[in-house]
């Protein structure tokens, strides 16, 4: 695994990000490797996102450097997601235009919510865990 990079610009205090849903899961591990996020990494983040109770959402960067998220659905399941983290928005309205521009043919998706970014080396965020894989 990498550290994060420094890419996607975060605001200090978190913000909204809109994601595509790709496939809903049981379980934030069947959501990760769903996205092609190996196993082993994908238990170590959901475990290191344990801290957190309300941990919703994680988000994560694959080795070609798609993000992708897995969010918590308000049905109780897990929507692994492509996460379009080109911009973080400050209110959910906001990304939820942008979604509603992204989103065609019938596909579903959701906003997103990451607290704050974390420094390099400190892969947790306080809403989940985010980590590139």
């Amino acid at each position: 695994m990498r550290d994060l990079t420094t890419a996607t610009t975060w605001p200090a205090g978190g913000g909204y990000f809109p994601a595509i849903v790709c496939v809903v899961c049981d379980s934030p591990i069947d959501a990760l490797v769903a996205l092609c996020v190996p196993r082993k990494e994908a238990m170590e983040l959901v475990a290191a996102s344990w801290h957190n109770d309300a941990a919703a959402c994680l988000v994560a960067t694959l080795h070609g450097g798609r993000p992708v998220a897995v969010l918590l659905t308000p049905e109780g399941r897990w929507a692994a997601c492509n996460a379009f983290l080109d911009e973080i928005f400050a209110t959910p309205q906001e990304a939820a235009q942008r979604l509603d521009r992204l989103l065609k043919r019938g596909r579903r998706g959701y906003v997103g919510h990451v607290r704050h970014a974390p420094a390099l080396g400190d892969e947790t965020s306080s809403t989940g865990a985010n980590r590139n894989v």
